[in-house]
């Protein structure tokens, strides 16, 4: 929709990095009130939010080379260019768990409570950066005659222009804010140490399998005809964390008898 927010000469400032920016701020500042509340330091939770916003950036867009590999093959300093889009959540999330326990092994903290710290943040500076997807025109969705269908006009966007398309983006931002709200309902009934971690995963991956079907993107990466690479991953992801719910659960049950 509003692919520059502001240019001035050579400079160019892009809506959708400094979308990714503010969620990315406001979740870490959501993290840092949960963490003082637990007695968390909360420079120890700043220092792995930017760790994993690094990591994350790095593995998102190197997921998505991979899954394009022709194409970079032949331009390779288009690797560079993020703000045109090209982020594979699902990778970056690998490389920034990665990261996220190599540090909180470092300074003994608990793998778990970290985690269930961070789940809702993850969660909302999610929904905020697909905004920022939205307004590159990134990630869109095939072409739809549904009265919310939206149309790109502008010039720079990604999405194509002039047809009517399905917000994929919208719909991903308006399901991970559901996804915050019943996360940060469920911290007050939590039952185990992780749960809000593996319920923001099993969630994620029901939303995500769901918002693939309407997504019209090619560059993303297919398993077998439509089934993409992202409903695969998706699939996998859910079956562990739906399990690992149920073990918990069911632990915390026995524990309690």
């Amino acid at each position: 929709m509003y692919p520059v927010l502001v240019r001035i000469g050579p400079l160019t400032v892009h809506t959708y990095g400094v979308l990714v920016a503010a969620g990315f701020l406001f979740g870490l500042a959501f993290a840092v009130k949960q963490a003082k509340k637990e007695g968390v330091p909360s420079e120890r939770i700043i220092d792995i939010g930017f760790y994993v916003l690094l990591s994350a950036i790095v593995g998102s867009r190197l997921f998505f080379v991979i899954m394009n590999a022709r194409h970079y093959v032949k331009h390779p300093l288009d690797v560079l260019r993020i703000w045109e889009g090209g982020l594979v959540f699902y990778g970056g999330f690998a490389l920034a768990i990665l990261v996220a326990i190599f540090y909180i092994r470092k300074y003994r903290l608990d793998y778990w409570s970290i985690a269930d710290i961070f789940a809702p943040s993850l969660a909302i500076g999610h929904a905020v950066g697909r905004i920022g997807c939205f307004t590159a025109g990134c990630c869109y969705g095939m072409p739809a005659r549904v009265p919310w269908a939206v149309t790109f006009l502008h010039s720079e966007s990604i999405a194509p222009t002039g047809i009517p398309l399905h917000p994929t983006q919208l719909y991903e931002a308006a399901a991970e804010f559901v996804n915050f709200l019943i996360l940060t309902s469920l911290r007050r009934h939590r039952l185990f140490k992780g749960q809000l971690f593996w319920t923001y995963v099993f969630l994620y991956a029901v939303l995500r399998f769901v918002v693939e079907f309407f997504r019209g993107d090619e560059a993303r990466g297919f398993i077998i005809g439509r089934f993409s690479v992202s409903q695969g991953i998706s699939v996998v992801a859910g079956f562990v964390a739906l399990m690992v719910i149920i073990r918990g659960m069911v632990r915390t049950g026995e524990s309690q008898a």
